[in-house]
């Protein structure tokens, strides 16, 4: 039989608010000096009480907003009951039946097609501690406790692991653009548990049956998680055992998911509201004022640079996945269009944008990644790198000599029609003198010639390099090429 997999994702994102979400200590999840951000009421001190934090709520229902929720009127706090050493309350803060963002939807486009994705909604709650074993004992770090987090929970609407983490990486890019979280899953600021069941291929009937899985600490581990988990209820189901609603962990190491304990049900918590903290009234005219401070987000960014551009899909996602890498492309971009207006030239913007493209996700990428820097913080402006990319467009250098530039650029920060005087590197494109050249290289080789105009066209190539050896590499090769065949006819 085939079965066709039903997904659900709960994705946890650390706001990056000053302080933490009921209290004034200092929100740094990084601290690597343990219970250093701690306070009365983040350690649960009898007497203590929290205040809400008005800078999550707004972060809160920004990011509501970007992903299509309805914000409602009235929202509260409530009382998630549960028992864990780095918990110190016995409790944590959450949000039950009136979350501070309701429904909302969202696409995801694999392989072409696009899914409509329903936001169940998005709720705030406070992050736990971190227990750190040693041996036989066991420490609690509260540096974390208390800080806030933005629970976003979808409806089952995946059918790929695919399409999952490509959702993901889209959640990742929007509070990203927005500036409310650095979302880095491989430092715990993005967290993720995938909820996975089997039904049969063409049945719209939800399973009876639920598998959560939880430590999914990078896309790729969710996208490998899910994938073993199908094949493991595929097999089952075959064999004509039972499923049952339990909670599994990823094994990264061993590449398989390891049963927990039964998947707790709502009623396990036994929430009721939160009494110290009060009901929250959101004013329309005040969520009006949030919307309006919505950047472009990175699903409009990506249209507007197919668009404007005539970027391909993929080009465009490559850019729009990362914030400053796009801003860098926008910049190099508006540079070129004022060199060839300051100059009067006619500049094709698509084919500037491409080559702008190739060389930033290229040759300057690399780059980057050596040093473990954005290209805001890189020596290369993008005024320099758009003049680069002006002299190579021109024939004034070639693509060979233009990387050997970038790398002294990135190195000393210097402008490149210098670096290319300094090295040596500059191109000539002056057809008078490469003429002389050509001249030159068609007497000393008139068996080559004739071989050409009997019929044998790689001789062509042959006589280019010679020009090129006689010019010791500085000729630009289609200008050399074209008056060499204009010659020769």
């Amino acid at each position: 039989m085939n079965y066709e997999p039903v997904i659900g994702l709960e994705i946890h994102v650390q706001l990056k608010t000053r302080s933490k979400m009921f209290c004034a200590s200092p929100n740094n999840p990084d601290e690597t000096e343990p219970n250093r951000n701690i306070c009365e009421v983040c350690t649960a001190q009898p007497g203590s009480m929290p205040v809400i934090n008005k800078e999550a709520v707004h972060m809160a229902i920004l990011v509501g907003l970007a992903l299509g929720c309805e914000i409602p009127e009235y929202s509260k706090f409530d009382r998630k009951n549960y028992f864990y050493p780095d918990l110190p309350k016995g409790y944590q803060i959450s949000q039950f039946d009136q979350p501070i963002c309701g429904a909302g939807i969202q696409v995801v486009e694999y392989e072409g097609k696009k899914r409509p994705i329903r936001i169940t909604r998005a709720h705030l709650e406070e992050d736990a501690g971190k227990l750190i074993h040693e041996g036989s004992t066991t420490l609690v770090d509260l540096n974390r406790a208390g800080v806030p987090l933005l629970e976003t929970v979808t409806e089952p609407d995946f059918r790929t692991p695919a399409e999952a983490k490509i959702f993901l990486q889209n959640l990742r890019n929007i509070v990203r653009y927005l500036g409310v979280s650095d979302a880095d899953m491989e430092k715990g600021h993005m967290r993720c548990d995938a909820n996975i069941s089997l039904r049969p291929a063409g049945s719209q009937d939800l399973p009876p049956y639920k598998i959560e899985v939880k430590n999914l600490n990078s896309f790729k581990s969710v996208e490998a998680a899910l994938n073993y988990e199908i094949k493991r209820q595929s097999e089952m189901q075959e064999s004509g055992e039972k499923l049952t609603s339990q909670t599994r962990g990823w094994d990264d190491s061993k590449g398989i998911t390891v049963e927990q304990r039964t998947k707790e049900q709502a009623h396990d918590y036994r929430y009721f509201p939160e009494p110290d903290l009060p009901i929250m009234h959101f004013i329309r005219g005040d969520v009006e004022k949030i919307r309006a401070e919505l950047p472009e987000l990175p699903a409009q960014k990506e249209e507007r640079f197919i668009s404007e551009f005539s970027l391909q899909d993929r080009d465009a996602g490559v850019l729009v996945n990362d914030k400053n890498l796009a801003a860098y492309f926008e910049e190099v971009v508006s540079e070129l269009e004022e060199w060839f207006k300051e100059e009067r030239l006619e500049a094709d913007i698509a084919k500037l944008a491409k080559m702008a493209y190739n060389w930033i996700s290229g040759d300057l990428q690399a780059l980057l990644k050596i040093e473990g820097i954005d290209p805001q913080n890189s020596r290369i402006t993008a005024e320099n790198l758009a003049e680069l990319i002006k002299m190579i467009h021109q024939g004034q250098v070639s693509t060979t000599a233009a990387k050997r530039i970038l790398e002294v650029m990135f190195e000393t920060g210097g402008d490149p029609s210098h670096v290319a005087a300094d090295e040596g590197l500059s191109q000539v494109s002056d057809e008078v003198a490469i003429t002389a050249v050509v001249d030159k290289v068609i007497a000393k080789n008139a068996n080559v010639v004739a071989d050409y105009k009997g019929g044998k066209k790689q001789a062509l190539g042959f006589l280019v390099g010679k020009i090129m050896a006689e010019m010791k590499g500085k000729a630009n090769p289609q200008v050399a090429s074209r008056l060499l065949e204009e010659k020769l006819h």
